[in-house]
């Protein structure tokens, strides 16, 4: 007679749960498209896709007309400009140091790369709309 031992059960049971955890987890990761964010450039500028949407995060230039500062009263001056697929995610900074955008502004965020990966998980696909018309 072949019967299992006691600690045979046990051992197969937690390499079952094992396996499971692991399978959840990558599963888990999958599904909510997260990954290292692309290493910032010297100049502190973010370039990353996340779950197929373009972010871009362009530190606020001394008044430049590229990218970053001033833009039609729209943003701040000395606030980075986040771009999700070229297009501009107005955020703001609170006194505390914490970040919300138009998109979540009942949430707050510690900088703007986690306030604009929850951009794109709330926008599910949609297109961010320019404040104050085209």
């Amino acid at each position: 007679m072949n019967k299992i031992t006691r600690r045979q059960a046990l051992s197969a049971t937690a390499g079952a749960l094992s396996v499971l955890g692991l399978a959840g987890a990558t599963a888990h990761a999958a599904v909510t498209g997260s990954r290292t964010a692309a290493p910032a450039d010297p100049a502190g500028t973010v370039d990353e896709v996340y779950q197929g949407r373009r972010i871009r995060i362009v530190p606020a230039s001394g008044g430049g007309h590229e990218h970053g500062g001033h833009h039609g009263g729209h943003q701040s001056p000395g606030l980075p400009t986040v771009l999700i697929d070229g297009r501009e995610l107005h955020v703001m900074q609170n006194a505390d140091g914490s970040w919300i955008s138009v998109v979540n502004h009942y949430e707050t965020f510690s900088g703007p790369l986690p306030l604009a990966r929850a951009a794109v998980r709330e926008l599910q696909g949609a297109v961010l709309v320019p404040m104050g018309g085209m």
